[in-house]
Formats: structure tokens, C-alpha cells, sequence
């Protein structure tokens, strides 16, 4: 039986179309005047109907038809964060999708208000009217990120689990992955430890990395964290020494315990080993006990 799978974080833009998302979208200036000028059940139906229009247009084939749909969507409610979303994944380049993931946020955040702020805080993505807020915010930040704009995105990483301490989308893998390229030991154990329970690869490694950086290595407890991550997934060590070759997902997934969720973890946090001496030849010496830590089949 297959190995199950989920769905592969994003590290990189999506493939962008040449079509123009147009101009003289809704600024701040314009969504406030709306607000001003709507009541609040008119705001909600209006907001309602917008987002169906963008369920509609996720369901499209063509940039074009998905644009279209985009811009229709705004122009029945300019508060509608997933219209700017969509428009940012069909930008031309990332400076654009930056300015219309703000756009985004900014509709999210309006559409929300201090109230849903305060009724969310701490459930966020628990309710379907927080999603288009954290979609433009996981977004931005992804964004950022691709315009070296690290300080910005971490911010924003560390913004999204205060809202969802959940984290259904995934943001504490990003973060992790960023505090650990930083070397920032402190905040690295104030995030795993704010999910002890947590049982995948990157904590699991990631554990097992602190241990041999703080000397406590040789002791049992450090080779049952090593054994533990070993048991989640085998191909990080080989991986990891360039024994055997990164394995990329091919249809938007990662199969867990798999060799291209070990590639993934080795991308995003494999430099914290490579940079730290002697980190990866005991990791292979704690785990040689299994050909399968030597070879990826």
C-alpha cells in the first residue's frame, strides 16, 4: 500500500502567467470608503457572494478565465482577500504579487475587523472567515521570502501561529527552517518546545541536531532521539552525507517518511547540519545499524 501523503509546503512561487492582472485595483483609500459606506449585513452577503465567485474561479483552467474572475470578485466586494490572492499567484513578477498579497491582507484584515480579531485570536483558520486573511498572509510572507526579504517573512510566520496556535497551515516548518539558517538557538527551542508533541521529521532531526550541538550526544537519550527520527523517516542520514540522491515530488505532495520528505527537510534545514561539525558523520554513525540509513531504493 502506498505510503500516505500531504500536501507538500510551498517554497517557491508558483509558475506565473504573462496575462496582466490590471490596474487601479481598491487601495486602502477605497476599501475604507466602502466600509464606511455599507452596513454590516450588507458587507457580509456582499463578501459571501464574492467569495463565491472565487470558489468558482479555483475551479477554472485558464490564468485568463481565473483573472477575470478575480477582478469580478472585487468589484462585487473589494474587501474579498482570496480575489487579491489569486491575482498575486498570477503575477508577473514577485514584486507584484508582493503589493497585491498586501492588497490581500489589507481586505482580510477590514473584512475581519477589531471584533473578529478579538472573537478569532488564538483559532484562526478554525473559521472560514479567517482563511483568506492567513492565505494573503502565508502568501506575503512566502513572497518575501523570495525577495530576501527573511526579517519581514519571519515576522510574519511568527504573527500567523499567535493567531493559530494550530497551525494548519504549516507556518511552524517555515519558521523553524528560518530560525535555524539564523542560528538562533534560543528561539529554535522556544518553538519546538511549543510543540513537544510534535512527531515529524523536522522536529524529530531537528532535536537530534541540538543535542550533538550541546554536547549530549553520547548519552542514551540522545541515541533514542536519533532512533525516533530514524523511525519517521530513514533517508534523511543518506541524504543528508550525499550517500544517495535528493528524490523531488513531482505532483504537489510529499509521501511522509519519504525520501522526498527527507529532501525536503534537507533543504530546508540541512545547512544547520552541514554547518555544524561532526554533526552529520554521528548521525550516520548512530543509525549504520540499518542499510537503509546508506541507500535510498
Amino acid at each position: 500500500m502506498p505510503a500516505p501523503k500531504k500536501p507538500r509546503r510551498e517554497t517557491r512561487s508558483a509558475p506565473r502567467s504573462k496575462i496582466s492582472t490590471g490596474q487601479a485595483l481598491p487601495d486602502r483609500r477605497v476599501m475604507e470608503e466602502y466600509l464606511a459606506a455599507i452596513t454590516e449585513d450588507g458587507k457580509a452577503s456582499a463578501l459571501r457572494d464574492a467569495q463565491d465567485i472565487i470558489y468558482d474561479a479555483w475551479e477554472r483552467t485558464t490564468s485568463r478565465s481565473r483573472i477575470a474572475l478575480a477582478r469580478k470578485a472585487i468589484g462585487v466586494s473589494p474587501l474579498c482577500a482570496d480575489a487579491y490572492n489569486l491575482l498575486a499567484r498570477a503575477a508577473a513578477t514577485a514584486t507584484e504579487a508582493r503589493d497585491l498579497y498586501e492588497r490581500g491582507l489589507l481586505a482580510g484584515e477590514l473584512a475581519l475587523g477589531p471584533r473578529g480579531f478579538e472573537e478569532y485570536d488564538g483559532r484562526f483558520w478554525g473559521y472560514l472567515e479567517t482563511r483568506p486573511y492567513m492565505r494573503a498572509r502565508h502568501g506575503l510572507a512566502m513572497t518575501l521570502l523570495s525577495l530576501g526579504e527573511e526579517d519581514a517573512a519571519v515576522e510574519h510566520f511568527r504573527a500567523m501561529l499567535a493567531l493559530n496556535p494550530n497551525d494548519n497551515q504549516g507556518i511552524r516548518y517555515l519558521l523553524l527552517a528560518r530560525l535555524l539558517r539564523r542560528d538562533d538557538a534560543k528561539a529554535v527551542k522556544i518553538l519546538l518546545a511549543a510543540y513537544k508533541d510534535e512527531w515529524s521529521v523536522y522536529w524529530l532531526y531537528t532535536r537530534a541536531l541540538l543535542a550533538w550541538r550541546e554536547g549530549r550526544s553520547s548519552g542514551k537519550a540522545a541515541k533514542k532521539l536519533v532512533g525516533d527520527a530514524f523511525s519517521v523517516n530513514k533517508f534523511v542520514p543518506a541524504i543528508l552525507a550525499g550517500i544517495s540522491p535528493p528524490v523531488i515530488s513531482r505532483d504537489g505532495y510529499v509521501t511522509m517518511g519519504g525520501a522526498d520528505e527527507a529532501t525536503e527537510y534537507v533543504r530546508e534545514c540541512g545547512a544547520a547540519w552541514k554547518e555544524t561539525p561532526g554533526a552529520i558523520d554521528w548521525l550516520a554513525i548512530v543509525t549504520a545499524g540499518s542499510t537503509t540509513s546508506r541507500s535510498v531504493h
